[in-house]
């Protein structure tokens, strides 16, 4: 039996992971392709495929019976979740905190932008020669309400800070204080979506956020507010945010959706007032460096039997 760690990039490609000689490590690749490269048993460290889908991160899940870590290249975990239970105790599931930070914020800025600044409807003009001049919102002087004030949150927060926004709200599981300001908790959330122009969804998906944008949530949206989901599609309840898109009342910049991808037909493609973008929050040329930092910082602490980074949870 080898102590075997599968990576979704070739190991020649990071630079720092220990040597096999000295760790006694030997590294397979595996990126989601139909065949295994070993034993799914020998497998210690076993990195999930990037942006694969359930499906293919938790197939060889119960066969792993020696892993001990499961290491996603997502903030996210919801995907790896199902397969879970399959795991024996003790198995330490590490998410990539500090990988996507920066795009994601990027993009939940961009989109903002581009919605409230009408860049889509300056595209479609191009496209007819068509001269759209007129006014449109702008960010300054606005409130921003964000829900999910983990790591992804609050670098939207620092990029939000030169916008001269009238007001940035925070929203977590829980209060607390931080260099930015307050942080409510998330039953403060009926009292806070009704003063905000630009409400940004940034929190991961568990079975207390599925559809926390709901009917009730987005009724208590202002009228002409701008809801952004740079979190996962299932957080936003599709039909409710169609009923209010439809009569116009708020407009939406979505990187993820439910269903997603989102099939050709479906009302969302061109529903009013509506920017899609396809879940390319983390996929820029910042991901791979960092993932590949990341993997090896893993695999040395692994190696030296020190505590990882970024342990979300152990298997019981």
């Amino acid at each position: 039996m080898t102590a075997d760690v599968w990576l979704p990039v070739p190991a020649d490609e990071i630079d720092g992971l220990p040597a096999s000689a000295e760790s006694g490590l030997t590294y397979r690749f595996w990126d989601g392709g139909p065949d295994f490269p070993a034993a799914p048993a020998d497998c210690v460290f076993y990195v999930v495929p990037y942006m694969k889908g359930s499906e293919i991160a938790v197939r060889p899940l119960a066969a792993m019976t020696s892993v001990r870590v499961v290491q996603t290249l997502s903030a996210g975990i919801d995907h790896v979740v199902p397969g879970l239970g399959s795991l024996r105790p003790g198995v330490a599931l590490c998410n990539a905190k500090g990988v996507h930070e920066a795009s994601t914020a990027e993009l939940t800025l961009a989109l903002i932008l581009a919605s409230l600044r009408g860049i889509p409807g300056f595209v479609r003009g191009q496209d007819r020669e068509e001269w759209r001049a007129g006014f449109y919102p702008a960010l300054a002087d606005k409130s921003v309400l964000i829900v999910g004030y983990g790591s992804i949150g609050a670098a939207i927060d620092d990029r939000l800070a030169p916008f001269e926004c009238a007001r940035v709200m925070r929203v977590a599981r829980s209060a607390r204080t931080t260099e930015r300001g307050p942080v409510h908790a998330l039953t403060d959330l009926p009292s806070l979506l009704p003063q905000a122009d630009v409400v940004v969804l940034a929190t991961p998906l568990t079975p207390e956020t599925r559809h926390l944008a709901d009917a009730g949530f987005l009724g208590r949206m202002k009228d002409g507010a701008l809801l952004v989901n740079v979190s996962r599609g299932p957080v936003l309840d599709t039909d409710a945010l169609l009923a209010e898109t439809e009569r116009g009342r708020i407009t939406a910049a979505l990187d993820v959706t439910d269903p997603e991808p989102l099939p050709a037909g479906h009302p969302l493609w061109h529903a009013p007032g509506v920017l899609i973008s396809p879940h390319v929050g983390g996929s820029t040329s910042a991901f791979m460096p960092r993932a590949k930092r990341l993997l090896a910082e893993q695999l040395t602490l692994f190696a030296k039997g020190e505590p990882l980074r970024n342990e979300v949870l152990t298997t019981t």
